[in-house]
């Protein structure tokens, strides 16, 4: 399903970061691990009762733009999180073959866009790890319009700030309710990656064809190019 994009009508490409581009082995290790270790330490309680009171909290705040707002996080837990994230640095990390994919897309002239819930200061890490930015036309994270991914408000907001066609568009991303919510908006091509967390193995992406791996996409893309 994947080698039958029609990329001959597609003239922007739309890329999550987080288990999209980068594995999200980094991610779910600094959330589901180390911050409740350290918030166990800070309240001197166990890494059980830790991860019982986080649960409500993360919760609460899952599919807002709070709940990708490290500043949020850091007045909330009482946690230097930007300090935090530095500590696991090391395990920022690219999935296979996305900056081949990435040359790919700059070689066929495709406008292309990272569009990332990250706060800003957690693309700014990721960036320093990872060399991205170049094949970038524009980097934008969900803060910068005060909308997440999730909410139509932010499809039109991109869409005034880029001035894309939707109908002539692929957006990829690991999240399925952000899948969901661009095809609302009119995305034409929508797919999903079935392995975020290569620790985590595949995970079912439903309704949506999944990237399982990048030089499949390259090869189908370069079959194209005149």
């Amino acid at each position: 399903m994947i080698a039958s994009l029609p990329w001959s009508d597609i003239d922007t490409v739309l890329l999550d970061m987080d288990g999209t581009l980068l594995d999200l082995h980094f991610d779910n290790q600094f959330w589901l691990e180390h911050l409740p270790q350290r918030y166990a330490e800070r309240h001197g309680i166990s890494r059980a009762m830790a991860e019982l009171e986080l649960a409500p909290l993360f919760n609460e705040q899952e599919g807002r733009l709070t709940w990708y707002c490290l500043d949020y996080w850091t007045r909330e837990l009482e946690l230097p999180i930007r300090e935090m994230k530095r500590e696991l640095a090391d395990l920022i990390a690219l999935r296979p073959a996305a900056d081949e994919f990435l040359a790919a897309l700059r070689e066929a002239d495709k406008q292309v866009v990272l569009i990332t819930n990250a706060h800003r200061d957690s693309l700014s890490l990721k960036l320093e790890r990872v060399e991205l930015a170049p094949w970038f036309d524009r980097l934008i994270s969900s803060h910068d319009y005060g909308f997440p991914k999730e909410d139509a408000q932010f499809w039109y907001a991109l869409k005034q700030d880029i001035d894309f066609n939707p109908s002539r568009a692929l957006f990829i991303d690991d999240s399925l309710p952000i899948l969901r919510s661009a095809r609302h908006f009119g995305v034409a091509q929508l797919l999903a990656i079935s392995e975020p967390d290569s620790r985590r193995g595949r995970k079912d992406t439903e309704e949506f064809a999944a990237v399982e791996d990048y030089r499949e996409l390259i090869r189908a893309l370069q079959g194209v190019q005149p």
